[in-house]
């Protein structure tokens, strides 16, 4: 191009040449050699535009090619995530209430085997039928067991939607039930439905046809906690505010448990809150505490667990925390179900929209069983007051408990 430029600017007109010419009518060498540069400047010229114009025609048919393949993959990929979102989208919804068809509600009409260990009243009591569900109530039975198949911790809950409320209520382990087997402790239900061949679900199973004797009603789903699970949602928080009472020590080589704690307010560990939890005799010289006294703790633990979980910033988390439950947690609740849970939990008026209960008793056996008997007309109250799922009331017909002999 240089070149092409140069000859352009140095061509002489024609009456200009003849005043180049020798004397002897010949023209001068320089007019020779400017000729003879023009002609190839304007062939390198022509064949730089030609390969130019030949790269253009080779990009664009590249462009073109990759347009081509780009486009439909791009396409199919925002299709793809599209569907996904809408898939996710479709999971999350509220738990179903079950209807009068679902077998779990009330065990009556069919003969089952496993009732023979439960007193009376396992029928739908009259009133508590689908047709009268509170709207957008939802209970649960909340099962926390030890290293084997030995339930801690036995709750039954409730979540208001339309209120943004919800209601715990501790069973004391001890809690005198009517059934057929020796030891008649509610605590004995789960592992005699396990260790009878039927597993977790035997265990769940058994555990919710007792329950349903002394509330009126079969929680809706259930959810076991073991061990690990329990410091893994714990650690997920990081950690839960306490303030120990006093310090605790108590070392079990049986259960694997050892267990020491400085009094005071302090955040405790997923492992320590375990211990803490757990908590109940001590060793020689030191103190412990009641079966009410551990309630108390292990609703302190609760308690502080969603305080941490309200925060923004472990909000922004749940779907963590939804993992860990999906992977460490025995429960019939959906992953879509736990989602929409989830969501709730914002919505919540903070942890006064929280509100933890002990069912009422009324005194102890004593040895050699020391069965906690329980309060009829208090837990009749208690009932329809918090996590009755019902628009009518429980009364005592609906219950089958054994009074303080």
């Amino acid at each position: 191009m240089l070149f092409f430029m140069i000859g352009a600017e140095s061509e002489d007109r024609p009456e200009d040449r003849s005043k180049h010419d020798d004397a002897d009518g010949s023209k001068h060498d320089g007019d020779e050699r400017f000729a003879a540069l023009d002609a190839l400047s304007r062939q390198e010229s022509e064949d730089n535009l030609a390969a130019f114009e030949g790269l253009s025609k080779q990009g664009d048919k590249r462009s073109s090619a990759a347009r081509r393949i780009i486009l439909p993959i791009l396409l199919v990929f925002i299709l793809f995530t599209a569907a996904g979102a809408v898939y996710v989208y479709s999971m999350i919804k509220p738990p179903e209430i079950h209807g009068p068809e679902h077998k779990d509600a009330f065990y009556s009409g069919e003969y089952n085997p496993d009732d023979e260990q439960i007193g009376s009243r396992t029928g739908a009591p009259e009133g508590l039928v689908y047709a009268n569900r509170k709207k957008d109530f939802y209970t649960f039975l909340i099962i926390g067991l030890d290293e084997g198949v030995n339930t801690d911790t036995i709750i039954v809950a409730s979540f208001d939607a339309e209120k943004k409320e919800a209601h715990l209520i501790s069973i004391p382990r001890d809690s005198h039930v009517n059934v057929n087997r020796s030891v008649k402790k509610i605590n004995a239900a789960y592992p005699a439905g396990t260790l009878n061949g039927g597993g977790k679900q035997g265990g769940v199973d058994q555990l919710k046809r007792e329950i349903k004797t002394i509330i009126g009603f079969v929680p809706d789903y259930y959810i076991v906690i073991n061990l690990q699970a329990f410091v893994k949602i714990i650690d997920a928080v990081g950690g839960v505010e306490i303030d120990v009472p006093f310090y605790m020590k108590y070392h079990d080589p049986y259960q694997n448990l050892n267990i020491e704690i400085n009094k005071g307010r302090q955040v405790l560990s997923g492992r320590q809150a375990l211990q803490f939890a757990r908590f109940r005799l001590a060793d020689e010289g030191y103190r412990g505490v009641t079966d009410y006294e551990r309630m108390g703790n292990q609703q302190a633990v609760i308690q502080s667990f969603f305080e941490r979980l309200l925060r923004p910033a472990n909000l922004a988390k749940l779907p963590d925390f939804i993992q860990i439950f999906s992977d460490n947690v025995f429960t019939d609740l959906k992953s879509g179900n736990m989602i929409w849970l989830a969501g709730q939990l914002g919505d919540l008026r903070g942890t006064e929209a929280l509100s933890m209960h002990v069912m009422p008793t009324t005194g102890t056996s004593g040895l050699p069983m020391y069965y906690e008997y329980l309060d009829e007309p208090a837990i009749i109250e208690l009932l329809n007051e918090t996590i009755n799922p019902y628009t009518v009331d429980i009364k005592a017909e609906d219950l089958d408990i054994i009074s303080n002999m």
